[in-house]
């Protein structure tokens, strides 16, 4: 049965629909009430040669449908078919950005303190989200310094022989070492992290207190400094912790946009407590070649359609303003999806926001467990009551999209609009932003502590395990510090183990910098995937530094591992100011080891221990270190091992060399 065939014999009950192309790849994913009506709508308008429709009609074959009971559930899985098979037709939230969660491990025999973007049903309490991300991982630092919960890896179903130096250091009450702490006394200080994560200040100033009198009655003094300095950090950080929470009756996610020459970008002010706390920005290039493709969508989306009837096209609001801005009059919010025109090259070309607002908040919130109050955006679309009511019914309580028309809450949206337009200039008009604009981008993207001063990324170079060398390049202050670069000769390695070479490279790195007792930097990141990240990380633990920042960045993925949170790699949009500065750093550590490992090479192939052995010249000492790796590994092989990769008799005298030192002196 062809496309048509399929099409004309669709149900006429609410799904979801899947359009596919020659090799079987989903392109587009809709839904619709009626599915039937949807779907044949495409296959008319593409009929009648509309060229907003062609390009999806081109290339789909095929199509499949899922059968839903009503609108939520259709809503529901489209969603999540859109994120699983990423269609190329479908407008994709490319930034995947979720806020953090601070994760108290319950069910664990001695709860750890965890920062998380991932909620699981794995007996865990679950605090959050913060605003701004940065903030979870300030309140964990808290946590560990004022009630000395940990946050390591280490396996506490079990005691271990000795503390790590967060004991020492007086960051961990020691629950891995017996007797070094008790339960008792470990349930106390998680029962006061639970106090302090949900808010409950009263309550944990109530106890704190009354234990440090106690404390104080039977002359432990320092157990009641110490309880006298948490009571003193509850106070004053309280006041900055900026938690979401269900209760917070002004909370509100605040939309704008601003679209020109085919390039749209959106701000969102995240509201909490009746304060902006947070901003987030979205930006998609080449939007009329993706919504020409998909040009029905500007209009209702399940508005019924008869092959006879149709035969018209979707209606047009003009809009234009002076100096390429294309701002919503008052009058088309309300009602069916508002559109405006608007030039792309020379072609004039109809933009419906409602479209892109209708997809992106979809992808934001449906799987969120947390949504504000009210969602207030710039323009209507056709769904925005059955999406409300969706999210309402998910979590439990009434959530309000409204398009506000005047009053307070149209300044809000304006106020993100003008955001929006500020965030397209910097994006699509201003090639490279300020330093302390990446800097804070950096910063939030890979969740640091603190504006990042000192980047430090590392790289290991070799061909088949020969010269394995190692580079760091430093980025400080904005720019290359090229004074700061070192160069590294792999030496307790033999053969190709990167994984190794790293773990030996950022030891000897860091035991120096630890000897002389100087400052660390504020990232460390690593050229390569997984493997790297966690040899990196073990010469780091090793050293007792347990909470380092510390990145990798994967060649091919182009995804950023950040350490602790392995199972959420951070993905960038491709032009992400961002993405280009840790590129641009990963580049030129590679550069710096490459061109170290040349020189290493040079020096190797001048003068070469194998060229002093008769019937050994420069072809066969190639061929020899590229076997073997190293003039070492050759030194320590056997006549056999040489055989397989020289003659017998070339062997022999290779071996007699290295192992019979008369020979050797007869043949210099």
């Amino acid at each position: 049965m062809d496309l048509i065939e399929k099409i004309r014999v669709l149900p006429t009950q609410p799904g979801v629909y899947l359009y596919k192309n020659a090799e079987g790849e989903v392109i587009y994913v809709g839904k619709a009430k009626n599915l039937r009506s949807r779907v044949r709508s495409y296959l008319l308008e593409a009929s009648q040669t509309n060229a907003k429709t062609g390009s999806l009609m081109r290339e789909a074959v095929d199509i499949d449908y899922i059968l839903v009971a009503n609108e939520h559930e259709a809503l529901a899985l489209e969603n999540n078919l859109i994120k699983q098979r990423k269609p190329r037709f479908n407008i994709l939230l490319r930034d995947d950005k979720t806020y953090p969660y601070v994760k108290l491990t319950l069910a664990d025999r001695y709860p750890k303190v965890f920062v998380t973007r991932r909620l699981k049903k794995d007996g865990s309490a679950y605090y959050g989200p913060y605003f701004p991300g940065n903030l979870a991982y300030r309140v964990v630092e808290l946590i560990h310094r004022s009630f000395l919960l940990p946050s390591c890896k280490v396996d506490l179903s079990r005691y271990h022989p000795r503390a790590c130096l967060q004991y020492y250091i007086h960051r961990c009450l020691g629950p891995c070492v017996e007797e070094l702490t008790t339960p008792e006394i470990y349930r106390q200080a998680v029962r006061d992290a639970q106090l302090f994560l949900e808010g409950r200040q009263a309550e944990l100033e109530k106890s704190l207190t009354a234990r440090m009198l106690a404390a104080a009655e039977t002359e432990q003094f320092e157990a009641a400094a110490r309880l006298r300095d948490q009571l003193s950090t509850v106070h004053q950080l309280q006041e900055k912790q900026r938690i979401a929470t269900a209760e917070q009756s002004d909370d509100a996610d605040v939309f704008g946009y601003h679209f020109e020459d085919g390039s749209l970008a959106i701000n969102l002010f995240h509201m909490r407590g009746g304060k902006i706390v947070d901003r987030r920005e979205f930006f998609w290039e080449d939007l009329p070649e993706l919504m020409d493709a998909i040009g029905l969508e500007s209009a209702d989306p399940d508005h019924e359609v008869s092959e006879e009837g149709l035969q018209g096209t979707t209606s047009v609001v003009p809009n234009e303003a002076e100096n390429g801005e294309r701002a919503l009059a008052p009058e088309q919010n309300s009602g069916a999806p508002s559109m405006t025109k608007s030039w792309v090259g020379n072609q004039e070309w109809a933009f419906n926001p409602g479209v892109v607002f209708s997809a992106l908040l979809k992808q934001l919130y449906i799987d969120q467990h947390y949504i504000p109050r009210s969602i207030l955006i710039p323009v209507d679309f056709s769904d925005r009551e059955t999406l409300a009511d969706l999210l309402s019914e998910r979590i439990s309580r009434r959530v309000e999209i409204a398009v506000p028309q005047r009053g307070e809450k149209r300044s809000l949206v304006d106020l993100a609009g003008q955001n929006a337009k500020q965030s397209y200039i910097q994006r699509f008009r201003v090639l490279e932003p300020s330093r302390k604009v990446i800097q804070e981008s950096l910063a939030d993207a890979l969740m640091l502590p603190e504006l990042p001063k000192r980047i430090e990324c590392f790289d290991i170079s070799h061909i088949q395990g020969a010269e394995t060398v190692a580079s760091m390049v430093v980025w400080e202050d904005g720019k290359m510090n090229k004074s700061q670069y070192r160069k590294f000769k792999v030496m307790t390695v033999l053969g190709v183990d990167d994984f190794a070479s790293m773990r030996e490279v950022v030891s000897r790195r860091y035991k120096r910098l630890k000897e002389e007792e100087r400052e660390l930097p504020s990232l460390i990141l690593i050229d390569g995937g997984l493997g790297q990240l966690h040899a990196a990380a073990e010469a780091l633990e090793s050293l007792g530094f347990t909470s380092q920042p510390l990145a990798s960045i994967a060649k091919k993925e182009e995804v950023i591992y950040l350490y602790g949170n392995e199972d959420e790699p951070v993905v960038l949009d491709r032009r992400s100011p961002v993405l280009h500065l840790v590129q641009m750093i990963r580049d030129e550590s590679h550069r710096f080891a490459v061109g170290y490992h040349r020189q290493r090479r040079a020096i190797r192939d001048r003068d070469s221990e194998l060229l002093n052995i008769a019937g050994v010249g420069r072809q066969t000492r190639q061929r020899l270190l590229t076997h073997f790796g190293s003039l070492r590994d050759v030194q320590q092989a056997t006549v056999d091992s040489l055989a397989a990769v020289v003659s017998r008799k070339t062997a022999e005298s290779i071996w007699r060399h290295f192992h019979e030192p008369d020979t050797a002196m007869q043949s210099k």
